[in-house]
């Protein structure tokens, strides 16, 4: 629907770390997930998400200083 939901998604991606373990587990269910938080995406916005790289946004996140991340406290239990 715009930018700036885009903009949150790929946020939420490098910054928190349980967002980013279960969109590379399951991209499509992760993105689902945003909706239920409410936000709205046309489907190339939908598209475009599911065609981010995993490995790319882990590499990027680990370049982050660590005080701007949400840790997984969960040891990856979904």
């Amino acid at each position: 629907m715009s930018q700036r939901t885009v903009e949150q998604v790929i946020g939420r991606l490098v910054t928190d770390e349980g967002f980013r373990r279960r969109f590379a587990d399951d991209p499509r269910a992760a993105i689902e997930e945003v909706v239920c938080w409410g936000c709205e995406l046309n489907s190339c916005e939908w598209q475009a998400l599911l065609r981010i790289d995993p490995r790319s946004v882990e590499q990027l996140a680990d370049s982050i200083d660590p005080g701007l991340l949400k840790a997984d406290l969960s040891g990856g239990v979904s």
